[in-house]
């Protein structure tokens, strides 16, 4: 049986719509012995999104950026975030919109993007899908200082640490971010594995 034919949506009542849209809905779910059960949940819906992560296999570095992220800051992380260039998708598809977001963060231009997954991040609460790229980078391909949209409050800077240097600050706890570890695992495992010196 579909998961649609599981569930009767009651009741959706929109709790805020000021930066994104929180709703709460009352809803019944079917569960597997037969009873239906009614449950109430609170959704963020901010849209999907897409992120990336840039490699340079020859000098085995990756492009990351820095960043203050006020929910973080919040849990107790008192440090800029470091993570992989990402953004909303708003109307344009996944790989338009993450070149976009690469050149306005970082000021790299790339040509060569590959999307390798997508995942929900939050499913418990949070509606976004988010797809992931990698894709090869360059001294060349660089044509701005980057940086972020300054009149939506970003100021990020660029990180490029080695393969191997970015894995120790996921261990050591520099690198916190969800989306930025997993490309990283996965360029670990897949595209510097290759590549490692002898």
């Amino acid at each position: 049986m579909a998961v649609a034919q599981r569930v009767r949506v009651e009741d959706v009542t929109i709790l805020s719509d000021d930066w994104y849209v929180l709703k709460k809905t009352t809803f019944s779910f079917l569960r597997s012995d037969g009873t239906w059960q009614r449950q109430s949940r609170e959704t963020y819906d901010r849209g999907n999104g897409a992120t990336i992560l840039l490699y340079d296999l020859e000098r085995r570095r990756v492009l990351l950026t820095r960043q203050f992220r006020y929910p973080a800051f919040v849990n107790g992380h008192d440090d800029l975030l470091i993570e992989t260039p990402a953004g909303l998708l708003d109307h344009a598809s996944p790989e338009e919109r993450i070149r976009a977001e690469v050149e306005e963060e970082t000021g790299y231009r790339v040509s060569d993007v590959r999307e390798i997954f997508d995942a929900f991040m939050s499913p418990g609460s949070v509606t976004e899908r988010l797809h992931f790229f990698v894709g090869a980078y360059s001294a060349a391909d660089q044509v701005s200082t980057g940086g972020g949209n300054a009149e939506e409050g970003e100021d990020i800077e660029r990180l490029e640490p080695t393969i191997e240097e970015a894995m120790q600050m996921i261990s050591n706890g520099r690198i916190r971010d969800g989306k930025t570890i997993m490309l990283l695992q996965h360029a670990a495992l897949n595209i510097f594995k290759e590549s490692r010196s002898p």
